[in-house]
């Protein structure tokens, strides 16, 4: 199957997102009216007639503009621009060519790289007459199409197929055996500057202000032979709080990234300490039962011993539903620490996806026996009579009892902690189910 890449450029809202979504038929591009909403590039696999590809999603290239991502914007459209094999160049048939398309189409004219021009909102399709403009861009013949409503977007796809037949296949990538991880956080807690140092790239816009990063973002990653699939997601904040449509799917990609993902790295900005946010966006990810690993960044700026170790007893604290994720201090802007992360991960994706042999969980369920602590109720007491791993990812502990209603969220934390001492489950949350057996 051919692996190519086909990278959407424009100025800001003249539809690439929904031109995204169309093709691959499904909406993982953020569409809003409000100009800017896509700032990084983002992947997204397509298919037409037979011939696979990927596309990427462009933030709108503005190249005097005065938002304080835009440059960062350029980069990241120029660089989509410059790693594919056919670039769509996409324009707006409703406004029609602007100083920002002529500086575009320049930019595209001095580039090796194939380049389709596509003439978006062409909403009806017996009116081509607005097409003659765009033939001033002095690139390839304009292609009318409206993303939206879908006219035209076959024949393009027609087209950019053909085309790709003419440029050689990319040797087609092996499958890789990869670890999900979902880089998760508060807004402005550094998710993005930490995706930047562990990909060794400018993949993610890093801005001071909150809420920069807004889809969720994908980058492989390979480290001592291990694959990891790093996402930079959007920061996390409750739903009463989320002022924006555009902010409210950015929530929903990050939930959707934490569903998939393996391990959970949860960011905290040591700055300003503990906060009420960091225990929400982690009982997110404890609820979908992902391994957590807790980073407290911007360690370098917290200023003395008692200061580090008080934040340290509130993560302690405050943090106890899931102490079972390590806790590494790092700055992600300067690289301290960072190294750690990569160990954490695979120890925590290791017993998140492990299994525990059944005669080592029976072993230690004698030893509790022995110990002869359990729960009553009346004249009933509460016998288990076996144990084992039903599922993985995460571990889940089957006991089977003679009455499973005796048991109570006490005795299940008590359990669960002694399991906890006898195996290493670090990094991992567990599940207890209870069925009775006679």
């Amino acid at each position: 199957m051919a692996n190519y890449i086909v990278a959407v450029v424009g100025r800001p809202n003249v539809g690439k997102s929904t031109f995204v979504n169309r093709i691959t038929q499904l909406d993982d591009a953020i569409v809003h009216e409000m100009r800017g909403v896509t700032r990084d590039r983002s992947y997204h696999e397509a298919d037409w007639n037979g011939t696979s590809f990927t596309l990427i999603d462009t933030g709108g290239i503005e190249m005097g503009g005065d938002d304080s991502f835009q440059a960062s914007i350029t980069s990241q459209a120029f660089a989509a621009a410059d790693e594919c094999d056919l670039i769509v160049f996409l324009v707006d048939g409703k406004t029609g060519i602007n100083a920002d398309d002529e500086e575009v189409a320049r930019n595209l004219r001095r580039s090796n790289t194939p380049v389709v021009l596509a003439v978006n909102k062409m909403d009806n399709p017996a009116n081509n007459d607005a097409l003659y403009e765009f033939y001033n861009l002095g690139l390839s013949d304009p292609w009318p199409i409206s993303s939206l409503h879908g006219h035209g977007t076959g024949d393009l796809l027609d087209h950019i197929v053909e085309l790709l037949s003419s440029i050689p296949v990319r040797e087609e990538k092996e499958e890789l055996d990869c670890i999900d991880v979902a880089i998760i956080g508060r807004p402005n807690a550094g998710k993005s500057s930490l995706t930047n140092m562990l990909t060794k790239q400018e993949r993610s816009i890093v801005s001071d202000v909150a809420g920069t990063t807004r889809d969720a973002i994908d980058t492989i990653v390979q480290h001592d032979g291990q694959a990891y699939r790093i996402v930079d997601t959007a920061g996390l904040r409750r739903k009463s709080q989320i002022d924006e449509d555009v902010e409210y799917y950015g929530f929903v990609r990050a939930m959707r990234a934490i569903d998939r993902a393996h391990v959970a790295l949860l960011v905290i900005d040591s700055s300003l300490g503990m906060t009420d946010q960091d225990q929400r966006v982690a009982g997110f990810a404890a609820e979908r039962g992902c391994a957590m690993v807790i980073l407290l960044n911007k360690w370098d700026l917290v200023e003395g011993p008692e200061a580090k170790d008080e934040i340290r007893e509130r993560i302690a604290d405050r943090m106890s539903f899931v102490s079972y994720a390590p806790v590494i201090a790092i700055s992600a802007l300067t690289g301290k620490n960072t190294i750690r992360i990569w160990d954490a991960i695979t120890t925590a994706y290791q017993h998140y996806s492990g299994t525990t042999p059944t005669s080592a969980l029976n072993a230690w369920l004698q030893e509790i026996r022995d110990f002869g602590h359990s729960v009553s109720k009346g004249k009933k007491i509460l016998r288990i009579k076996y144990v084992t791993q039903t599922a993985s990812c995460p571990p889940q502990f089957t006991f089977f009892c003679n009455h499973p209603d005796l048991v109570d969220s006490n005795y299940e934390r008590y359990l669960e902690n002694r399991l906890r001492e006898k195996f290493d489950l670090s990094g991992t949350p567990i599940r207890l189910k209870f069925k009775r057996k006679d």
